[in-house]
């Protein structure tokens, strides 16, 4: 067997900045998505990836060590630099070897396989409301809506030791397998992830394409990264082919592999796949630009948590400025030490603004922030579900 990949990434239509990062260094293939604000997020992944990479390529031990010694170096770096302090990262990866891929997984990125038309999601989402929803606290569609849904109760660098999900998954010629930050999944169903995934089955870098504008279309709300690996008859070659690797519309993206993959000969096919690439990216420069006419609108509509003069506050709009002009303002100012909050692992990205549904769930969201810094001034362990 061997591996074709394609890989997209971007920013989205709300952030300002990048914190996913990716890896492709076959036959190790990996997605982060950093989290602890701009600078904290996007510090956690790339060092989780870049550690990752160099311990992968000595090989000296186990690739879960290899894992736990990525989560030593965000937790040190966090500890060491008070300007990421707090941050972390998930982190789901795939060594594929043969017809077994090997993977490791903590956090909310995901894993999925397409066989034979089907999607079957690989890993577990480690989040508040998923433990809620095995506990059953709650319903799945509950989840969908809850305003918990995106804290984490496990990520890379948190702590100095962090249980990992393993498990290997056997291959079979025609498999596609997906590797994803939540960006995607929490703009796209499983269904219409499955369909674009089906719908391109001639082309992993086609489906990378496809699935981040069909993200930003859907909103973009988050960063977006994916990484599509194709099983497929072994022909001879001694490597893995990685395809493309592309930022959709210049996109903040990392592609953390240091030694260049294998490059596809300028064929025809070669060609016309640049071709399709570089016109999917024109579509979306477009797109970017619609969304952007409308960002006033969206002011109205859309709310989140952030910090104002060192304090917990409540936006109206989104955390984002275009060309300078911010797309929030201040409704409420907290009387909440906002570097309290920010001590706390859960609300580690509150500089970064962390977006909600409505006023009333910023004002649940703020409870929460209120009770956590009150538990860990009692000497609790707040922020921790």
């Amino acid at each position: 067997m061997r591996i074709e990949a394609g890989v997209a990434t971007h920013v989205g239509q709300v952030r300002s900045g990048n914190e996913d990062a990716y890896l492709l260094d076959p036959p190790l293939y990996a997605v982060a998505d950093g989290m602890g604000g701009h600078r904290g997020g996007e510090v956690a992944s790339q060092l989780a990836l870049t550690t990752i990479a160099e311990s992968f390529r000595k090989g000296a031990v186990p690739f879960a060590e290899q894992v736990q010694a990525a989560n030593r170096a965000v937790f040190d770096r966090s500890g060491a630099d008070r300007a990421v302090a707090g941050m972390g990262t998930t982190l789901t990866a795939a060594v594929i070897r043969g017809d077994l891929a090997h993977l490791v997984h903590v956090g909310d990125s995901r894993a999925y396989l397409l066989r034979a038309g089907s999607l079957r999601q690989l890993t577990d989402d480690h989040t508040l409301v998923n433990r809620m929803v095995k506990a059953g606290e709650i319903t799945p569609a509950e989840a969908e809506v809850h305003p918990h849904r995106n804290v984490l109760v496990r990520a890379l660098g948190t702590e100095p030791d962090v249980p990992l999900d393993e498990q290997d998954v056997g291959l079979l010629d025609g498999d596609r397998l997906l590797l994803c930050s939540d960006g995607l999944t929490g703009m796209l169903t499983e269904e219409q992830i499955q369909a674009i995934l089906g719908s391109t089955d001639g082309a992993p870098q086609e489906a990378a394409d496809r699935l981040v504008l069909a993200a930003n279309r859907a909103g973009g709300v988050d960063n977006i990264t994916v990484v599509v690996l194709d099983v497929l008859p072994d022909d001879g070659t001694e490597q893995d082919e990685v395809v493309a690797a592309t930022a959709a519309s210049g996109a903040d993206a990392t592609l953390v592999a240091e030694e260049d993959p294998v490059r596809p000969a300028r064929t025809p096919e070669a060609r016309r796949r640049r071709w399709r690439v570089a016109m999917i990216a024109g579509i979306v420069i477009v797109a970017l630009g619609a969304a952007f006419t409308g960002a006033r609108a969206l002011i109205d509509t859309r709310w989140y948590v952030g910090v104002a003069d060192g304090r917990v506050a409540i936006y109206q709009g989104i955390p984002a400025d275009v060309f300078g002009f911010q797309l929030s303002h201040v409704v409420e100012e907290t009387e909440i030490s906002a570097p309290a909050a920010e001590a706390l692992p859960l609300w580690a990205s509150l500089a970064g603004g962390i977006n909600v549904d409505s006023r009333a769930d910023a004002d649940a969201r703020v409870e929460q922030i209120r009770r956590d810094v009150a538990r860990a001034a009692r000497g609790g362990t707040g922020g921790h579900a």
